[in-house]
């Protein structure tokens, strides 16, 4: 007979609120089995826990229910308490009576009858629990950074400086990312490139950085400890090696209309091109689209101008294949497009966007820093700001989400412009600034700079010759506004990285409704997802400023050394286990594999008295994540899952119903 010992927690109110968690404990007292049972405020506190030690080594307890919280908080918590008592940690089960009952249920005796059901269910299955050992697998002692951004730099910096190999992958030409288009930085005022390029520089000179600029991701297989990785290098049709970065070849290009990415589109560029002037590799590269020796056969000024011959028109796509540890994604974000916006007139050149706006006051940017209409050149007089467009959206135009930034960087705008612009305006619905010193910084705008803020949203704007008229509304005072300005510029929203959804696909792992990659938990794993070994830093995760990239950065950072300071990993324990004497070979279940953990492989089967050659499925624990969906598949019932075999459910199925 087993010695079940059970333990219902309150949660504070959290459970006790609407579960009446003393009728659960005698409801289950008398269970066959059950030889323990009590109830406690917090059992995940380190009272709670040292109550189940002690009760495993004086009840002489063999298996353990804890009706509490979902396992996927603190599952992993009584597990080790109970390792620590002597019992093999997967002797403990969970009946998650908070998410399942008190928080779903608002009549007292409904949730209670439910958790009684829960918890009888879980000590039936606890019944069945056997020992399980974990194996383990060796740890590749490199680090992937996909995204060479603020966040990815920050990342890899920390990790290359613990003493790991970091690889950076980037699809641009040069590493920076948005922060490399920023002229300052709020709360400070810091001057932006300041603080990145250095940064940017210690990357690239560091000895334990790689850099991948102008590729991408081809590939993810493998899993903790061991990702394989392909990585595609796109053409440069520059040999990085012996360019000098001299520019001769820029200069020289006749091709000098395309459009500047790293501009906004405000200024032109040549054929081949750095994006800008502090580019990290400053190596060129060919836009192959642009280019005329692409284009007609003829041209080649580059190739004859280069004193090393780096330029290389045949240079072809190249795959570089690499084993990582750990990955961090750091691929950042995109602000939305303001085409469904018409109201605005955002085709007009003199309606930009706040990244535009950062271009145009830089010093390194299109008009070296003055800050000019882009129509004619000629300085504003007059300048309105329009928050949330396309933020906090109800329609399907924008985002229904509250892009976090642009309250901090429109006042930013408006003060970097006030002393010489007088009339600047500000629409807005509502300014959050919740940032360490952010709300003293928009205070400051109103106040010491006395831009105009004005709570109301703006209905149209409508060009009337060289004034674009802006229609709106005072909802303070209910008073309809006409403000004819000069400059209109949009706090466009931000938005999840288009490819974001291809990349999830080849890492396994999840993102919400506006694509931003899904943490594994909210407040207890932040930087993680739910796939082991890979983590976020920054805006891909959702919209951030610059201060908590950075820290996010480095806390990304951190997870990926401990796991790259381990010798060797725990694998998971509850796996699929396949039965090969029944297992007909169908393959059904290695197709269904998210994880490619299954293979086919043929083998030698006592069977009926005789040895006969089949083929058979087989499971690469290292592989398997623990998921169950091969065990559905499996026509004949070959596969069960260790710690949730098909018997232990139906134990649980027979306790609920009885």
């Amino acid at each position: 007979m087993r010695r079940i010992g059970v333990f219902v927690c309150w949660c504070g109110s959290n459970i006790a609120g609407t579960v009446d968690v003393e009728k659960v404990r005698e409801a289950v007292k008398d269970m066959p089995g059950v030889v323990h049972s009590v109830d406690y405020q917090y059992m995940c506190s380190e009272v709670g826990q040292n109550y189940l030690k002690d009760a495993i080594k004086e009840k002489n307890l063999d298996r353990i229910v804890v009706a509490s919280c979902s396992p996927r908080m603190h599952e992993a918590t009584f597990r080790k308490a109970a390792e620590s008592a002597g019992l093999n940690p997967y002797l403990v089960e969970i009946a998650n009576i908070r998410e399942h009952c008190s928080w779903v249920h608002k009549d007292k005796e409904v949730g209670t009858e439910k958790a009684i059901s829960l918890t009888k269910a879980a000590i039936a299955k606890a019944t069945l629990n056997e020992e399980l050992v974990s194996g383990t697998t060796q740890v590749e002692k490199r680090a992937l950074v996909i995204g060479g951004g603020i966040a990815g730099i920050q990342t890899a910096l920390d990790i290359a400086d613990a003493g790991y190999l970091v690889d950076i992958v980037e699809q641009t030409p040069s590493i920076g990312g948005k922060m490399a288009q920023i002229d300052k930085t709020f709360p400070t005022l810091d001057c932006s490139a300041c603080i990145l390029t250095p940064k940017m520089v210690d990357a690239a000179a560091h000895p334990n950085i790689t850099l991948y600029t102008y590729s991408e991701i081809e590939s993810v297989n493998g899993f903790v400890g061991n990702f394989n990785v392909a990585i595609k290098k796109k053409p440069r049709y520059v040999d990085m090696d012996k360019c000098t970065g001299c520019g001769v070849c820029i200069e020289k290009c006749p091709s000098k209309k395309g459009k500047s990415e790293f501009e906004e589109g405000l200024a032109t560029r040549t054929a081949i091109y750095t994006p800008f002037a502090q580019s990290v590799p400053k190596v060129p590269v060919i836009d192959k689209e642009q280019c005329l020796k692409f284009k007609t056969g003829k041209c080649g000024i580059c190739s004859a101008v280069c004193g090393t011959k780096a330029v290389k028109f045949d240079q072809e796509e190249e795959i570089v294949n690499q084993t990582y540890g750990a990955i961090v994604l750091a691929t950042g974000f995109d602000l939305i497009k303001l085409d469904n916006f018409g109201e605005f007139h955002n085709e007009h050149p003199d309606v930009i966007t706040g990244l535009e706006f950062e271009r145009l006051t830089n010093a390194a940017g299109p008009t070296k820093g003055k800050f000019v209409k882009p129509s004619n050149g000629e300085r504003p007089k007059k300048v309105v700001f329009v928050q949330c467009v396309g933020s906090r959206d109800k329609s399907e135009r924008g985002k229904s989400y509250c892009s976090k930034i642009c309250c901090m960087y429109t006042a930013k705008h408006a003060m970097l412009i006030k002393d010489k612009y007088p009339d600047v305006y500000v629409f807005y619905i509502d300014v959050r600034t919740p940032g360490k010193n952010f709300d003293e910084f928009h205070r400051r705008a109103v106040e010491e700079y006395g831009v105009h803020y004005i709570k109301g949203m703006v209905g149209k704007v409508m060009p009337e010759g060289e004034k674009l008229m802006v229609q709106a509304v005072d909802s303070l005072s209910g008073t309809p506004l006409e403000i004819d300005a000069d400059m209109v510029v949009l706090a466009s929203a931000t938005q999840a990285k288009p490819d974001a959804v291809a990349l999830k696909r080849k890492l396994n792992i999840s993102s919400d409704l506006n694509n931003f990659f899904t943490e594994a938990h909210p407040k207890l794993k932040p930087v993680e997802t739910a796939s082991a070994g890979i983590y976020l830093a920054g805006a891909c995760q959702g919209p951030k400023d610059i201060p908590e990239t950075v820290a996010q950065a480095s806390a990304a950072a951190a997870k990926a050394i401990i796991l790259l300071s381990k010798k060797e990993l725990t694998n998971n324990a509850c796996v699929s286990n396949v039965n090969k004497n029944i297992c007909s070979g169908c393959k059904a279940c290695s197709k269904m594999c998210p994880y490619d953990a299954i293979s086919i492989k043929m083998m030698d089967i006592y069977e009926h008295g005789k040895v006969v050659r089949k083929e058979v499925a087989e499971v690469n624990e290292a592989l398997c994540q623990g998921c169950g969906g091969c065990t559905v598949s499996c026509r004949p019932g070959a596969i069960d899952l260790k710690g949730f075999t098909n018997k232990q459910i139906m134990a649980e199925v027979d306790a609920i119903c009885l």
